[in-house]
């Protein structure tokens, strides 16, 4: 028992030593660049920090555009002032708290970790967008994923727009998505002929998601327009 208080107060000095960084970030101590988000006025930061987190930071801090004046400005215009805030916390102590607010802006957070190279923000930022993934977010996890070449997450949003083809493929939400991701919606139809083609083949004689899904299935009149149409392929 001494040795599990005596590892908790070790943890918890840590926890105090890293918060006395994040007390830099919030009180502009010694701040020397400042980060100027898409909206809002812009937030100070250390250019120390930022080099040692990101290599692309640490090669635009580098430049000789950005050697001398304190008030030397990067621009994220890209990100919202909200946004720009949480990764400069999450850079400072490497976690973001409360984990709603983290959730709310897991999506920008992943896309900022591939562009300025920060691996350990993109792995915070894919348990927490697996989590909370469902067919409500699938699309937006899909397209985030796929603009950011993130293989795991695009697996797991493509299962979960399978598996909830109805309330997602169905949507009027799909339709804009559809109107600006052409490729995706191409490898969706594909991913949902597959899955339909396994069906087909494990479950003979039974509606092809009825079986499945139970009240969630398709009406009796498009499953046979879908059936016929997948049973028009060629069996592998």
């Amino acid at each position: 028992m001494k040795e599990i208080r005596e590892t908790e107060e070790k943890m918890k000095e840590r926890l105090s030593f890293v918060d006395d960084l994040v007390s830099a970030l919030k009180e502009g101590i010694h701040t020397d660049i400042l980060i100027q988000p898409g909206s809002g006025p812009p937030i100070p930061a250390h250019r120390a920090l930022l080099a040692i987190r990101s290599e692309i930071f640490k090669t635009v801090l580098s430049s000789d555009e950005c050697k001398a004046p304190a008030e030397d400005t990067i621009s994220l215009p890209e990100m919202s002032h909200e946004e720009v805030q949480c990764l400069l916390e999450f850079l400072y102590c490497g976690t973001l708290k409360p984990k709603e607010r983290a959730q709310a802006h897991a999506c920008a957070l992943l896309i900022a970790a591939d562009k300025y190279n920060i691996p350990f923000l993109k792995e915070f930022c894919e348990d927490l967008i697996l989590q909370s993934l469902g067919p409500c977010n699938s699309l937006q996890v899909l397209e985030v994923a796929d603009t950011c070449s993130n293989v795991r997450l695009k697996e797991h949003a493509m299962d979960t727009i399978v598996k909830h083809m109805e309330d997602v493929v169905l949507s009027a939400a799909y339709d804009s998505f559809a109107l600006k991701n052409g490729h995706l919606s191409v490898e969706i139809t594909r991913a949902l002929l597959i899955e339909m083609k396994k069906a087909k083949r494990t479950e003979p004689g039974v509606e092809l998601r009825a079986a499945r899904h139970g009240n969630n299935a398709l009406s009796q009149p498009e499953m046979t327009q879908i059936s016929d149409f997948v049973y028009s392929f060629p069996s592998s």
